[in-house]
């Protein structure tokens, strides 16, 4: 494919090196803020697990990923964001891109041996727009820096998806949607 050989043969992210990324011991208090990642040759990739897509760079774990699931009868949109969190911490994500600005709030979520950040919104909810563009989204989080997501239709179209109910009808097929996840 055209995205591998960009991606200089490397793997795409996965979710099993989202659990090699978890550090293996708890920390004792509040965490250093951690540098803000590169991502110049991140994407947005289908998941092994349907209806969820995950965003990194080629070869290493993955950064964030988003997923339409059900809840209750409603569709909701959880957004993970692979960074350290300490345990029972709260924050918001501002998330800017695409002619809005969101502030989404996530929780530090039970994760392997750790903590990740975690939410869920409505998928009807209007401030996630600002990631159905096919511009850039700066995406900021208290402690864990700001992250880039490079242009790609890909989260425009789970979160689409996820709007209209679709249970499936329209899985995400990685050889469909790899040319519109390039940067």
């Amino acid at each position: 494919m055209l995205c591998t050989a960009l991606a200089g043969c490397k793997p795409p992210p996965t979710d099993e090196a989202a659990v090699r990324a978890m550090p293996e011991t708890s920390v004792t208090g509040p965490s250093l803020p951690i540098q803000s990642p590169e991502t110049q040759d991140a994407l947005w990739v289908p998941s092994q697990i349907r209806d969820r897509i995950i965003y990194g760079q080629p070869g290493n774990a993955p950064m964030m990923a988003l997923a339409c699931e059900r809840f209750n009868g409603s569709a909701i949109v959880r957004l993970t964001r692979y960074a350290a969190a300490d345990e029972g911490a709260g924050a918001f994500v501002a998330l800017i891109g695409n002619g809005h600005v969101a502030r989404l709030p996530v929780d530090a979520t039970a994760h392997r041996e750790g903590f990740v950040w975690e939410g869920i919104v409505a998928a009807d909810n209007a401030d996630l727009d600002v990631l159905t563009g096919r511009k850039v989204v700066a995406a900021t989080l208290p402690g864990a820096g700001k992250l880039t997501l490079n242009p790609s239709s890909l989260p425009g179209f789970i979160i689409e998806k996820c709007r209209r109910g679709d249970n499936g009808s329209a899985d995400l097929k990685t050889d469909e949607l790899i040319e519109e996840s390039e940067p």
